[in-house]
C-alpha cells in the first residue's frame, strides 16, 4: 500500500471517517469511548486539511456537537466548549500542527531500538510499550534522547521525542525522528507527528527530519485543564521544553 493510502486508511480508522466531504464533518465514532494507545480515553479528535476536516466524537454526542457547530459556524469558537459538552469539563481544548512523511530525511541514525520494558529505559518512554528508540552517551551510558511510538492502528504510528537539556542542539531529535520514521514505513504504516502551534523548536525538528508542514491541523482534548498542547506532546528539543521528563 502506498504511504498516502496508508494515511487515508489510518485517519478513516482513527477518526471514523476520511476523507472529509465538507468544511467540517462531525462523526460519531465508538472508538472515542474506548482506551487509546496509552490506555486513556480521547473523547474528541480531529484532523483538518486547509480546506476540510473531520471531528470525531462519541456517537451520543454527535448530534449536539453538530447543532453547536451549526449555531456558531466556527470550531475556534466551539472548541473550548467541547470538553463540557462530551462530559470532560476538567479538560482543555488544543489545536496542533499535524504532519506526516513518506520520505524521511537521510540523516545519520543515532539511536538503537530496545524494549520499552527494559529496566534501564527512562520512565517516560515505558508508557509507549513495544520497542522504543534511544541514544546514550558513549562514555557515561546516560540516556540523551529517545523516541516513543504511539501505535494508533496498523496504518498510523505517531512519533514523540524527548531530548534531555544537556544534549540539546546536537541534532539528536532530528536524527531519531527520521530513523524511527523509516522503521514505521518499513512496517507498513505511515509515520505522523504532532506539535503545539507555538512549539517552534519542535516544528524545526519535524521539518529537518523530513516531515513537511502541509498546513494540516489536529484538534482534541488536553489531558489537563490548563494545558494547550496535544496529549503526549512531550517534545524536548533545541531550546524548547514542553514538560520536563519525570
Amino acid at each position: 500500500m502506498m504511504p498516502e493510502c496508508r494515511l487515508a486508511e489510518h485517519l478513516a480508522r482513527w477518526l471514523g471517517s476520511w476523507p472529509p466531504g465538507r468544511e467540517l464533518d462531525i462523526v460519531g465514532e465508538p472508538g472515542r469511548a474506548r482506551p487509546g494507545w496509552d490506555g486513556r480515553f480521547h473523547p474528541v479528535l480531529g484532523v483538518a486539511t486547509p480546506e476540510r476536516g473531520v471531528l470525531s466524537v462519541p456517537p451520543e454526542h454527535a448530534d449536539p456537537v453538530a447543532r453547536g457547530y451549526a449555531g456558531v459556524g466556527s470550531l475556534t469558537e466551539l472548541g473550548p466548549r467541547l470538553p463540557a459538552m462530551v462530559g470532560y469539563p476538567e479538560r482543555g481544548w488544543f489545536t496542533a500542527v499535524y504532519r506526516w512523511t513518506a520520505a524521511p530525511a537521510a540523516l545519520p541514525e543515532p539511536g538503537v531500538w530496545v524494549s520499552a520494558a527494559d529496566p534501564e529505559v527512562p520512565e517516560w518512554l515505558r508508557v509507549f510499550g513495544g520497542d522504543v528508540l534511544v541514544t546514550r552517551d558513549v562514555e557515561t551510558g546516560a540516556h540523551l534522547a529517545g523516541v516513543g511510538v504511539k501505535r494508533h492502528d496498523a496504518y498510523g504510528h505517531e512519533l514523540a521525542v524527548v531530548t534531555v537539556p544537556e544534549a540539546r542542539g546536537r541534532g539528536l531529535a532530528r536524527g531519531l525522528i527520521a530513523q524511527a520514521a523509516r522503521r514505521v514505513l518499513d512496517e507498513g504504516a505511515i509515520p505522523t507527528y504532532m506539535h503545539a502551534l507555538d512549539n517552534h523548536a519542535s516544528a524545526a525538528v519535524a521539518t529537518g527530519a523530513g516531515f513537511p508542514d502541509h498546513g494540516w491541523t489536529s484538534y482534541g482534548l488536553t489531558e489537563e485543564a490548563t494545558a494547550a498542547r496535544p496529549p503526549g506532546d512531550r517534545t524536548v528539543i533545541a531550546d524548547s521544553l514542553d514538560r520536563e521528563p519525570p
